[in-house]
């Protein structure tokens, strides 16, 4: 009787899961149209008011997502106003919707991978899981290893789709 081997162990490719770079809580939101005057227009005084009112401990140690979600004319100062009222407080303060902070924060993840334990490595960007991965994060994991794998799949160690393979 034949031995039963698992070629797919055997084949040396290393399995990346995009799932585990995930943020590991969603950006919290600064919405600025909080502080304007009818969510609209900002008026210097009121704004700095509102600011110095605001809870800002809420924001500790957390990703904060800093966006006007109406179509008001908000000055740059009040950005940097924000900017100085969360720096000492948030883990990081990113200028956007939650959703592109979340991008940001996915992607800053990815690109602390350490691309030379890769090297000459044969990998596999796992393609099905419990979360669904975005497009971009399967670009930048890319971007990272292409200088360095020696090929790179997409899917599952048992059925993969060869991306590059280096020459």
């Amino acid at each position: 009787m034949e031995e039963i081997r698992n070629k797919v162990a055997e084949s040396g490719l290393i399995t990346i899961n995009l799932e585990q770079y995930y943020p590991d809580h969603q950006p919290m939101p600064l919405d600025l149209k909080n502080f304007l005057f009818m969510e609209m227009l900002l008026k210097e005084k009121d704004f700095r008011e509102a600011l110095d009112r605001h809870d800002w401990t809420q924001y500790n140690n957390k990703d904060v997502a800093v966006y006007c979600s109406t179509d008001a004319i908000v000055p740059m100062w009040a950005y940097m106003l924000v900017a100085s009222k969360l720096t000492e407080i948030a883990r990081s303060i990113i200028s956007g919707t939650p959703e592109e902070a979340f991008k940001q924060v996915f992607i800053q993840n990815i690109h602390q991978v350490d691309a030379a334990s890769f090297e000459d490595k044969r990998v596999v960007i796992k393609g099905c899981g419990d979360r669904p991965v975005p497009e971009y994060a399967y670009a930048e994991i890319s971007i990272k290893l292409l200088p360095v794998v020696k090929s790179l799949m997409y899917g599952e160690p048992c059925s993969t789709v060869p991306v590059y393979k280096r020459k």
